[in-house]
C-alpha cells in the first residue's frame, strides 16, 4: 500500500500516543469493534435450524470469500465457493522454480499491521506465525538507502539522513495536525470513543471529500515548499514513497494515518497464502449441524467450484450461479467477493442484480496499479560490510529510480534469501508492464547498479525472477481500490450494500464483500471486515439473530452508520 511517518515522530511530538492503548483498524468510517466481535464466546450468531444446510453460494476464493464461507459453515449454512484461479485472492504465495521450497515470493499482501485486528484472530486461529517486515527505517531492519536524483545517503535511522528529510516527516505531522485533527482522532480511536470518532469524522468528510492528497498537502502552511512535496512523494516514510497516490482522495489517505496502518508491520512466516488455504482445510471445533470433522474443503470435495460466467435473478427473487463447466444452480443467496469490476465484463449480469445507483458506484470505482520482480539469491549478502566504510554493502532501499522500492528478505546469514528487486504502483507499475520478467530484472539490475556500483548482485541470483502486473492479471485487472475525490458517496453504498432492509424486496439476496468494498483499501483487515459484515447480512436473511450479548456489525449499524453526504 502506501507510507506515513514513523511512528517514533509521532511519539516525538505527542508523548500522550506511547502510553494508550493500542490501535485497531475499526474506522473512522464504521467504528465497529470487528475483534471483539470474534472474539466473543458466544460467536457471530445463529440460524432457524430449519435453514440448517442451505447452500449460499460465495462468489471468489480469495480472503473475503473464504473466511465468509467459513463462519457461514460454522452457522449450518452449505457455502458453495466459486473460484476461477486459486485459493488466495490476492493472498498469493509462489516458489521459485529449482530452489528451495523455503524461499517464497509474496506477489499480492505481503506485509499486515498490528491494528489489523479481525486478521489477526484468523491468523492465531489457524497458527500461524508472523515476523517483522523489513520497512525502510523500520527498528528491524538493519540499514536504508534513499536514492534521489542521483545522490545516495545511508541511514539506519531517520536521524542519519539529511535535516531535509527530518524537515518533511515533521511537516507531514504538522500537516495532518493542521487539516485532520490527527492527535484527536488517534486519541479517539484508541479509547474507541465513537461519538467523538463520528463528530471529527462527520466534518473532515464533507470538507475533504472533493479534495486530492496532493492538494490536501498544497493546502497546508508545513508543505508550502515544492521540494519537500517532492521529497515526500518520492520516498516518503514508512514503506515508500507517496506520489502514486497523490491523485487519490485524501480520506483514503487519512484513513491509513489514522489506523496505522502503514506502521509496525509483519510478515507471514511461510507466506500470507496459508491462511486462505488453512482456513479451506480447517475443521472449526465449534460448528452447527454438520459432524465434527467438516472443513470447506470435505463440503465441496476437494476443490471449489469453477469460474462464474453468468448471474441472474429467476422466480421467488433467487439468485442463478452458471458456471465455467456450465452448471446452473439457484440460491436463495449469494456473496460476491471477487474485483468488482468482473461484474462489467466476465461475469454476464443481470441489471436487477442490483439498484442503479449501486452499479453507478461499481463502474466508477477506481484501482491502482502494482508491480512487484523477486529474485532468489545465494544467502543474504547484503549484510556483508564495506571495508572502506564498515557499512552494509546494500541496503532496503527507496529511490527516484523505475525500482522505486527494493526489498531485502532473508531467514538467517547461512540461508538462501529473497530480493523484491522492485515494488511499484500506478504509473510506476505501467512503465514495466510490456516487459517480461528477464527484460525488467535486466532494467532493475542496471539500476541497483547506479546506486551500488561496488555490488554484482547478478552473481548472487540462484534461480529465475518471478513478477506480477495485477492490472494484466484477468481476475483482479487491478491491485487494490483507491477513491479519487467524490467518491465517498459511491463507497458508501458499497460498504453499507449488506444492510438491505430498506432495499426493494427484488434487489436483495446478493452481498458484495471484500477489498473493493472496504473502507481501508490495500489492507486484508478490509476483506475479513466485509466478509463478516456479509456473513450478517446472510444471517439476517435466514431468519437469523447474533446472541443478545455480542450485537454485530447489522445489529449497531444505526449507532455507527457511516456519514451520509447530500447527493443533491
Amino acid at each position: 500500500m502506501t507510507s506515513t511517518v514513523p511512528t517514533a515522530v509521532h511519539d516525538e511530538q505527542h508523548p500522550e500516543v506511547r502510553s494508550a492503548p493500542p490501535i485497531t483498524m475499526f474506522g473512522p468510517d464504521f467504528p465497529y469493534a470487528y475483534d471483539d466481535f470474534l472474539a466473543s464466546p458466544a460467536g457471530l450468531g445463529s440460524i432457524p435450524a430449519t435453514e440448517h444446510g442451505a447452500e449460499v453460494a460465495v462468489i471468489g476464493g480469495g480472503l473475503s470469500g473464504i473466511v465468509a464461507a467459513y463462519e457461514l459453515m460454522k452457522m449450518g449454512l452449505r457455502p458453495v465457493v466459486y473460484e476461477a484461479d486459486r485459493i488466495g485472492g490476492r493472498l498469493r504465495t509462489v516458489g521459485f522454480e529449482g530452489c528451495d521450497e523455503s524461499l517464497t515470493a509474496e506477489m499480492g499482501a505481503m506485509r499486515f499491521p498490528p491494528s489489523s485486528t479481525a486478521l489477526q484472530h484468523y491468523i492465531d486461529l489457524v497458527g500461524l506465525e508472523t515476523k517483522p517486515f523489513p520497512n525502510p527505517l523500520a527498528p528491524e531492519t538493519p540499514s536504508t538507502v534513499v536514492d534521489l536524483k542521483g545522490e545516495s545517503h545511508y541511514a539506519e535511522t531517520i536521524e542519519d539522513l539529511p535535516q531535509v528529510y527530518r524537515d518533511v516527516a515533521h511537516a507531514w505531522n504538522a500537516c495532518l495536525e493542521e487539516g485532520a485533527d490527527f492527535s484527536d482522532m488517534n486519541r479517539a480511536m484508541r479509547e474507541r470513543d465513537v461519538p467523538r470518532i463520528r463528530e471529527i469524522w462527520a466534518k473532515l468528510v464533507e470538507k475533504l471529500d472533493n479534495q486530492t492528497f496532493y492538494g490536501f498537502l498544497c493546502d497546508s502552511d508545513a508543505f508550502k515548499s515544492f521540494r519537500h512535496r517532492e521529497i515526500f512523494g518520492q520516498v516518503g516514510f514508512g514503506t515508500g514513497g507517496w506520489d502514486t497516490d497523490f491523485p487519490n482522495s485524501i480520506l483514503e489517505i487519512l484513513r491509513v494515518v489514522y489506523t496505522e496502518a502503514d506502521d509496525h508491520h509483519r510478515g507471514i512466516v511461510g507466506g500470507s497464502q496459508q491462511l486462505p488455504q488453512r482456513l479451506w482445510e480447517r475443521e472449526p471445533q465449534k460448528i452447527v449441524h454438520w459432524p465434527h470433522g467438516t472443513s470447506l474443503k470435505s463440503l465441496h470435495g476437494g476443490d471449489p467450484r469453477p469460474a462464474v460466467t453468468r448471474l441472474h435473478r429467476t422466480a421467488g427473487n433467487r439468485i442463478t450461479v452458471t458456471d465455467a463447466n456450465g452448471d446452473i444452480r439457484t440460491y436463495r443467496a449469494a456473496i460476491f467477493t471477487a474485483q468488482s469490476w468482473m461484474l462489467l465484463s466476465k461475469i454476464d449480469c443481470d441489471d436487477s442484480l442490483f439498484p442503479i445507483d449501486h452499479w453507478t458506484a461499481i463502474e466508477r470505482t477506481h484501482y491502482m496499479e502494482s508491480s512487484k520482480l523477486f529474485v532468489p539469491v545465494d544467502r543474504p549478502f547484503w549484510l556483508d560490510k564495506d571495508e572502506e566504510t564498515g557499512r552494509d554493502v546494500m541496503s532496503m532501499t527507496l529511490t527516484d529510480r523505475m525500482t522505486r522500492g527494493t526489498y531485502l528478505l532473508d531467514d538467517g546469514p547461512d540461508r538462501p534469501a529473497v530480493i523484491c528487486l522492485s515494488y511499484t504502483w500506478c504509473d510506476d507499475s505501467l512503465k514495466w508492464l510490456p516487459l517480461s520478467a528477464s527484460e525488467r530484472m535486466e532494467v532493475m539490475l542496471k539500476s541497483l547498479g547506479e546506486i551500488y556500483p561496488k555490488v554484482d548482485i547478478r552473481r548472487h541470483i540462484i534461480g529465475n525472477p518471478v513478477t506480477v502486473s495485477w492490472e494484466n492479471e484477468p481476475y483482479f485487472m487491478g491491485a487494490f481500490k483507491a477513491n479519487l475525490p467524490g467518491h465517498y458517496r459511491y463507497q458508501r453504498r458499497l460498504f453499507t450494500h449488506f444492510m438491505q432492509d430498506t432495499l426493494p424486496e427484488d434487489k436483495r439476496g446478493i452481498f458484495l464483500a471484500g477489498d473493493d468494498i472496504s473502507w481501508t483499501a490495500g489492507w486484508a483487515e478490509g476483506a475479513v471486515q466485509t466478509a463478516l459484515n456479509a456473513v450478517w447480512g446472510v444471517m439476517h436473511q435466514f431468519g437469523g439473530a447474533t446472541d443478545p450479548t455480542n450485537p454485530g456489525p447489522g445489529d449497531l449499524y444505526d449507532e455507527i452508520a457511516p456519514v451520509g453526504l447530500d447527493e443533491d
